[in-house]
């Protein structure tokens, strides 16, 4: 288990000491890592900086081999990251199993799509003159991930980055900083340069990422979190000019109209909101029902999150946020909503109904599994209500009519859609959302620009 710094290809202490990490399960310390000081980012930012040259100019296809047998190391190495990610972050190992897969795809999409960077040539439209335009990487390029997918998050970045070839400092969540560690290492052994990826961890992330921004060197910055960091991060990067990738919070609607097949909207339902044990930003934040089926719905909705045991938020904070919401929410508790008294950080399985429209449960990210429900009347009254958030990252429909639900997908203010389906996430997907959720889109075909510049060459022969 690594727990230095990772600078230049090298494994060095932290110059302001060390920081625990805790097992959200029990509550204890798994260890303790190093905490990265203004130095350690000077070095990191430095040996990235100075890596660049070298990393761009390498063969599109060499950069996406060393992609490819980190995503063969990630395969291999399955169940030993996410024993790891299951002890820092306190999902169950089939769920942590299930994201490490997730997470080596987007090294092996990344690996294929360095291969296509591409340009144009065109005639001007006066016929005399021509149009070339070519990419090429915009250069070192400040990570910054969550915790409730240590790897997912971290590889959904480090792919794109290094496909393009634009360098890397990351610095993944205090919560979960183990995960990030194991894929330096992972990476160095596929044969990564020195210096082109670089882990700083750290529990005083504000103490490192301003300056970072106000470094000149960082040309990129790509940060996974709350809209009200976003909002601080994209003043930061203001000075100078660094070109952002943003994904923040959601409000995730999940709407199960009156054709639905209300046993499939259920098991789609506990795919969307359950995941992770609600705390993902793609997770149904409320669930929009119309009222003819709003009673089946809710009870089969009951029935089968009864079935499911309590697991741990990430800490202590989270438990306190969740039981917070539910009880300023203003409805009916139908099921949980208090916290046991075991060790660590667990939360049950938690419905709410007969909710006002105005409720904490409608208006703010849960980021936990609690399912608020709330009646409509028809699609007009759907839309309404689900755009009623400064949000728009995903959202849900469940309809047998397909006409129907690809119109109501095209009306809803979301960047996802799941039309009779619970999962969105998919690295050959673009990934992001619209409104006060993010600027630019991770994964997919898309995912790759947001490392890039475009230079255009005006000339004529």
């Amino acid at each position: 288990m690594r727990t230095e710094l990772f600078i230049d290809g090298k494994w060095v202490p932290g110059s302001q000491g060390m920081f625990p990490v805790l097992d959200p399960s029990t509550g204890q310390v798994i260890t303790s890592v190093a905490r990265a000081g203004l130095d350690d980012l000077d070095a990191a930012i430095t040996a990235a900086h100075a890596a660049w040259p070298r990393w761009a100019a390498t063969p599109p296809r060499r950069r996406g081999e060393v992609l490819h047998r980190a995503f063969e190391a990630m395969t291999a190495r399955r169940d030993e990251i996410a024993a790891l990610i299951s002890q820092e972050m306190g999902k169950s190992l089939a769920d942590a199993q299930a994201e490490v897969a997730y997470a080596a795809e987007y090294f092996r999409w990344f690996a294929e799509e360095a291969v296509r960077i591409g340009g144009e040539l065109r005639t001007a439209p006066g016929g005399a003159n021509h149009i070339l335009t070519f990419r090429r990487p915009v250069g070192v390029s400040l990570l910054l991930t969550p915790w409730n997918f240590p790897a997912a998050m971290a590889t959904r970045k480090i792919g794109p980055a290094l496909a393009a070839g634009c360098t890397v400092v990351l610095k993944p969540a205090e919560d979960t900083p183990l995960t990030a560690l194991l894929l330096a290492d992972l990476l160095a052994e596929a044969g990564l340069p020195n210096g082109v990826v670089n882990v700083l961890t750290t529990d005083k992330p504000g103490d490192l990422v301003e300056p970072a921004l106000a470094d000149e060197r960082i040309r990129k910055l790509s940060f996974t979190g709350s809209t009200r960091v976003g909002r601080i991060l994209l003043a930061q990067a203001a000075g100078h000019i660094v070109k952002c990738s943003m994904e923040l919070g959601g409000n995730a609607p999940f709407v199960v109209l009156d054709d639905a097949d209300v046993d499939a909207a259920v098991e789609g339902a506990l795919l969307a909101k359950m995941r992770n044990h609600g705390q993902a930003c793609t997770a149904a934040n409320r669930f929009l029902v119309q009222e003819s089926v709003a009673d089946e719905f809710t009870a089969k909705l009951v029935s089968a999150m009864r079935d499911m045991s309590s697991a741990p938020l990430v800490n202590e904070r989270a438990v306190t946020n969740v039981q917070s919401k539910v009880e300023l929410s203003g409805g009916t508790v139908r099921l949980g909503g208090k916290r046991g008294n075991g060790p660590g950080f667990s939360y049950p399985p938690t419905v709410v109904t007969g909710l006002p429209r105005d409720s904490v449960l409608a208006r703010e990210e849960i980021f936990g599994p609690v399912a608020p429900i709330f009646t409509v009347q028809d699609d007009d009254d759907v839309v309404a209500f689900a755009n009623a958030t400064e949000m728009g990252l995903a959202g849900y429909v469940y309809t047998t009519d397909l006409a129907r639900g690809l119109r109501l997908s095209e009306r809803l203010e979301a960047g996802m859609i799941g039309l009779n389906r619970g999962l969105v996430s998919d690295p050959a997907a673009p990934f992001g959302g619209v409104k006060e959720s993010g600027l630019g889109r991770e994964g997919g075909f898309e995912g790759i620009g947001e490392y890039l510049e475009t230079t255009y060459v005006a000339t004529s022969w």
